[in-house]
């Protein structure tokens, strides 16, 4: 049953004057904005990032294991350097996992403990959909495989800041209604308002653009078409948040597999390791 619009006027009110502003943010965001501020240097040498990065151990750490991964390092040969593994990554993998670490820490957070379900469901299908991405766009090879992970990562980020603000708000405690309506409803343009202040490049915003929406996509050839055949194929629109299927929806996911569903069998391990990386 639908919830009266104005239930959630305060919270939307709330948040499109943080968005306009002085952005709320969750204090684990500290690290990633760290690091996007020195990313934005567009002269940043190797050596500076290595060192911001280093003030962060779990940014560092994940970085390493990522860049040890089969995906990244298929000779097999450790990398123990932190510097070696920016130096193979490249920067866009750094913003990723620093947003990765970000967000893991925001779910994690006592403040969502009303809302784990939710929020340990949206982590999951980020790891898979960021996962998917990178190997979709390494096998079709129209798309930078970092750039679509970073886009998968981060395409329901929306969904994380509305449970970590809705958390500031009695009303929504034990109401699972009204919080999913909230974040059907707006969670794609909060997200990308929100990536647009965090400083994500227009390319990776734009491919967030609707992603929800289904469409027809004869022959994927940009980040927004693999960000689309991620997300359906990393659980649907919303089957894995809200346990029920839409048999429009369910017909995508069909077709979605059909289409890679070999090419995903071929990579699974690949998809396991990147996963493993950015959640550890």
């Amino acid at each position: 049953m639908s919830t009266d619009q104005s239930f959630h006027f305060h919270i939307l009110e709330d948040i499109a004057r943080d968005l306009s502003g002085e952005v709320n943010f969750p204090t684990s965001l500290d690290a990633a904005l760290m690091v996007r501020n020195t990313l934005k240097n567009p002269e940043v040498t190797l050596d500076q990032v290595a060192r911001a990065v280093g003030l962060e151990p779990l940014i560092a750490s994940k970085l390493l294991r990522l860049a040890n991964s089969v995906a990244y390092n298929p000779s097999g040969k450790a990398i123990t350097e932190l510097k070696t593994a920016i130096g193979r990554l490249g920067f866009e993998s750094v913003r990723t996992t620093s947003l990765a670490v970000a967000m893991d820490q925001i779910m994690k957070s006592r403040l969502l403990a009303d809302f784990d379900d939710f929020s340990r469901r949206t982590w999951d299908h980020s790891l898979q959909t960021a996962a998917i991405g990178r190997v979709l766009s390494r096998r079709l090879g129209r798309v930078n495989p970092d750039e679509a992970m970073l886009a998968g990562l981060v395409h329901d980020i929306g969904i994380f800041y509305l449970l970590y603000r809705a958390a500031e708000y009695e009303e929504y405690h034990h109401n699972r209604p009204a919080i999913l309506e909230l974040i059907l409803g707006w969670h794609e343009s909060i997200g990308e308002s929100l990536l647009h202040v965090l400083g994500l490049p227009e390319r990776i915003v734009n491919a967030i653009h609707d992603h929800d929406h289904l469409r027809d996509v004869q022959n994927p050839c940009n980040l927004g078409d693999i960000l689309y055949f991620a997300n359906l194929l990393a659980g649907g629109k919303f089957e894995w948040l809200t346990d029920t299927t839409d048999p429009e929806e369910a017909a995508a996911v069909a077709d979605a597999r059909e289409r890679f569903g070999a090419l995903l069998e071929e990579a699974e391990d690949d998809i396991a390791e990147i996963r493993a990386a950015l959640s550890a």
